[in-house]
């Protein structure tokens, strides 16, 4: 069951990318006689792009390495007991690479929320 516990917290990694780069997103201001001033740059769309697939793509990693690793050390465990220490550490260490895709992720997506001087 450990091995799939630690592949939902994967999956909410990917939820908080999705709520903080959501949450940034602006509509833009004005309209009507008024000209349309974009809120959301694209620098900063480019950045929330980015996040969403360093996030996608290290959870997906982490996930199929959750999974073989989870799979053969279930098996390795029934088999010998004492190799349930050295499964949990090697889940540990895979579970990782979606942690620091979860960081790049939010570090980029807070990155580039300026407004561009007009030249």
């Amino acid at each position: 069951i450990i091995p799939v516990v630690m592949a939902g917290v994967i999956g909410i990694y990917g939820f908080i990318i999705a709520v903080v780069v959501g949450t940034k997103i602006k509509e833009p201001t004005g309209g009507g006689a008024a000209p349309v001033v974009p809120a959301y740059t694209l620098f900063a769309a480019f950045g929330h792009l980015g996040a969403g697939l360093t996030g996608g793509l290290s959870g997906l990693a982490a996930g199929m390495a959750i999974g073989i690793v989870g799979d053969a050390g279930v098996r390795a465990t029934a088999q010998q007991p004492k190799l349930f220490v050295g499964m949990i550490l090697i889940l540990i260490f895979a579970e990782a690479l979606g942690l620091y895709g979860l960081i790049v992720a939010l570090i980029m997506s807070s990155a580039g929320g300026g407004v561009c001087p007009n030249e």
